[in-house]
């Protein structure tokens, strides 16, 4: 077996952990696909001799191409108009399993997003993914004790800021479907009564918006959101998995993506909701964009009509 034959072998036996690493790093499947084509092209520039454990030599070698694009993304952060992509399916879809094997919530890739590249390294990669921190230390630049410090910090905004769902995908479902049956009927004290008392619902237009990312916290204040805008914009929504949690899409009548919606489910009630309107987050091509450059959530008959509940 001569050495390319060796590397595509591994490359596609442990394909499956190498995508769910560059996924959580990246958060974009186009980046995640770069990133393994530019792991392809320097594993092939290696000795295999040298490589005891193909497993761990690689993730280290995905880590390394992914903080370089990390680096390479936060020196151009302002022309970016989108840092990730949700992963959604619809359910009925004969690819949902494999689509979700690289899921991360919403919330947390939310929250990775915003870390240095150095700190979103050391927690997935330790945290998530259990290699040493001499390791992680290596692909960051830093000793290890800097590595846990990086880490440290890292893990403290994710368990803050990034709720996780503490339900099985069953019981997610049956919570989000009586949500969007209380937020049809505008129904208040339903809709109360399925939040957390400090849910968090925020809201992505994207930066060509030209409007901030809308947050709003706690059950009184999200409830009356949803029982106000609820009604028209629950009609157009149907399930669908996002980011391997139980959610929504939602699309006009002519079937354009117009808004992706995460929940965070602990046992009975939503501790937060992901609103994404961002058309650079959802497919360009068919997401509904105003001439003023704030999404609009469409009417029943297609049409564009007030702005969306975000």
């Amino acid at each position: 077996m001569d050495d390319q034959q060796w590397f595509a072998e591994q490359l596609a036996q442990h394909r499956p952990r190498l995508r769910a690493v560059a996924y959580r790093l990246l958060g974009s499947p186009t980046e995640v696909d770069d990133a393994l084509q530019e792991a392809w092209l320097r594993a092939r520039r290696a000795d295999p001799a040298a490589i005891t454990n193909p497993a761990a030599w690689l993730t280290t070698l995905v880590g390394r191409v992914c903080i370089d694009m990390l680096r390479a993304r936060q020196a151009r952060r302002e022309q970016l108009s989108a840092t990730w992509e949700p992963l959604v399916s619809e359910y009925g879809d004969p690819e949902e399993a494999s689509l979700h094997t690289d899921a991360v919530g919403i919330a947390l890739l939310v929250v990775l997003d915003s870390l240095e590249p150095a700190e979103r390294l050391a927690v997935v990669l330790h945290d998530m993914f259990g290699m040493p921190f001499e390791q992680v230390a290596a692909v960051v630049g830093r000793t290890p004790a800097a590595t846990r410090q990086l880490a440290s910090r890292a893990r403290r905004r994710l368990r803050e800021q990034a709720p996780q769902p503490r339900a099985g995908l069953a019981a997610q479902r049956r919570v989000v479907d009586a949500f969007l049956a209380a937020a049809r009927a505008g129904d208040f004290d339903a809709l109360l009564a399925l939040l957390d008392p400090d849910v968090v619902f925020r809201a992505d237009h994207g930066s060509r918006a030209r409007l901030a990312p809308a947050l709003l916290t706690g059950a009184g204040a999200v409830a009356a959101r949803a029982a106000d805008a609820g009604p028209r914009f629950a009609r157009l929504c149907a399930p669908a998995l996002v980011n391997g949690v139980a959610g929504v899409v939602a699309r006009d009548r002519r079937g354009r993506l117009v808004a992706v919606v995460g929940f965070t489910v602990h046992g009975d009630r939503i501790a937060a909701i992901d609103m994404i309107l961002d058309p650079d987050k959802l497919d360009p091509g068919r997401a509904a964009w105003s001439p003023t450059g704030a999404v609009l959530a469409p009417t029943e008959d297609g049409r564009s009509g007030e702005p969306s509940p975000g």
